[in-house]
């Protein structure tokens, strides 16, 4: 029992100090500005528009001026 606690490095604690690590983690690494999201959000919405057999309700639309 004593070499299982032994063994336990800081990679393996866990409770809030580990969720903040890897919290901080993530956020360094999945960093993306908003607008980089708006953007590709946007192209995702045109492409998946442009899919005739799309699933679900179909966008209305726009009336033509």
């Amino acid at each position: 029992m004593i070499e299982a606690m032994k063994a336990r490095t800081l990679d393996m604690i866990e409770g809030p100090e580990a969720y903040q690590r890897f919290d901080s983690t993530l956020r360094a690494l999945l960093t993306v500005p908003h607008s980089e999201l708006v953007l590709r959000e946007k192209a995702y919405k045109k492409k998946a528009a442009k899919n005739p057999n799309k699933r679900g309700p179909k966008p209305k639309a726009k009336p033509s001026a």
